[in-house]
């Protein structure tokens, strides 16, 4: 494992361990986040560890034209009882991420670093978020990363019933669009996969992420 200075680097990633992780240490600064998303790798760690950078042999992704949503999805957008919003609230939901709560999960990767980072990497023009709203409530969205023909996706959350599938949903289209080639979610979990995400190699990945044409 690379042990991160002060010099802006990351390592090949084929040098991951089996799990993904690619590094150790460094910051969180613009300079060094948008590296590694070029790169294709992110932080990821608990709030009591060093940060962690992984690349994982295995991305889970969603190709854009592949999306379907599923018959009760429509009918909840077509219901009309959420309002989406774009880059209206990013650090709300970014601060929803970290406080919602999730089955199984102790802590938050989620720390005040980050949300500081990731508000400024959104002032800049390279983070993005969506926002779902029930009656000027904010209840669901989601929040990530912007490589211009890649969007990568960090979290989402939801205070009511689909909306952050309203979200997902909404975020699709808009990639879709504006002819996006992926949307990347990182690694898998079975609410990603219900929603017709799947898992693809690094190589491949790493090749749409540095193919922009």
């Amino acid at each position: 494992m690379y042990f991160i200075t002060k010099e802006l680097y990351f390592p090949p990633v084929e040098q991951t361990s089996p799990e993904g992780v690619l590094a150790v240490g460094g910051d969180l600064s613009p300079e060094r986040l948008l590296l590694a998303y070029k790169n294709g790798i992110f932080p990821w760690f608990d709030d009591t560890d060093p940060i962690l950078w992984w690349c994982p042999p295995e991305r889970m992704v969603l190709f854009p034209d592949e999306f379907k949503p599923s018959k009760s999805m429509r009918n909840v957008i077509n219901k009309g009882i959420y309002t989406v919003t774009f880059n209206k609230a990013f650090r709300e939901v970014m601060i929803n991420c970290q406080q919602i709560y999730r089955p199984g999960q102790y802590g938050t990767w989620i720390n005040e670093e980050m949300i500081d980072a990731y508000t400024f990497l959104h002032e800049i023009g390279k983070a993005m978020s969506v926002e779902v709203w029930f009656e000027d409530k904010l209840v669901g969205g989601l929040y990530g990363v912007d490589m211009d023909h890649v969007f990568c996706g960090e979290s989402m959350f939801s205070h009511m019933s689909n909306s952050s599938k309203v979200a997902f949903v909404a975020m699709v289209a808009y990639l879709k669009k504006n002819n996006y080639k992926l949307l990347d979610c990182q690694m898998y979990n079975d609410h990603l996969a219900s929603l017709g995400c799947r898992e693809i190699p690094r190589e491949e990945f790493l090749d749409i992420l540095k193919n922009k044409s």
